[in-house]
């Protein structure tokens, strides 16, 4: 009884720790962000785009960074190119539960005693799906990167498209947190 009582915190902190996104981003330190205006998208050329996801995806950027007063432009001028790439790998996961009862190898731990052990293991496997967007804005003049974001979250496939997007929405909010990088003093 005790042993389950030590498993069950332990599986709801990792099932905590595989709905969240992992975030990493990197930038230019001697970039100038207060410049930047406008950006513009570029495609990045990927051999099995979906579009309708490309567009959700794409949507959902241009939602969050004009919270931040960035301005979409089809101007061949604009202060920023920006272009994103996504890929989706694929995991086993393997969960084995087992129902070991008894008195184990012997009392006190010494082994000098015999004791009683019974029980069964059952395991399963599944597949987990995980998706990962990596966002980049490079400097027009020069084509010189200056901001680089990548988030990886498990994605439930049976999901329907309103929690999708919701999703969607949640993990580009959170890649553009630190968007535009504030320069430390």
């Amino acid at each position: 009884m005790k042993r389950i009582l030590c498993i069950i915190p332990m599986l709801l902190l990792l099932a905590g720790t595989a709905a969240a996104q992992d975030v990493r981003m990197n930038y230019d330190k001697a970039a100038d962000f207060t410049k930047y205006k406008t950006y513009k998208w570029v495609e990045i050329k990927e051999s099995d785009k979906d579009p309708l996801i490309q567009s959700q995806i794409r949507s959902a950027f241009d939602t969050e960074l004009a919270t931040k007063g960035f301005t979409l432009t089809e101007s061949d001028k604009p202060d920023l190119y920006v272009a994103f790439q996504t890929a989706l790998t694929t995991e086993k996961q393997i969960n084995t539960f087992s129902s070991d009862y008894g008195y184990g190898a012997g009392w006190g731990g010494y082994g000098r005693y015999g004791g009683m052990s019974s029980g069964t293991s059952t395991s399963t496997t599944s597949t987990l799906y995980i998706g990962a967007i990596q966002l980049d804005f490079y400097e027009v003049n020069g084509k010189k990167p200056v901001f680089r974001v990548i988030a990886s979250k498990t994605i439930d496939t049976k999901a329907k498209p309103d929690k999708q997007q919701k999703n969607l929405a949640k993990a580009v909010k959170k890649m553009l947190k630190e968007f535009p990088p504030i320069p430390k003093k």
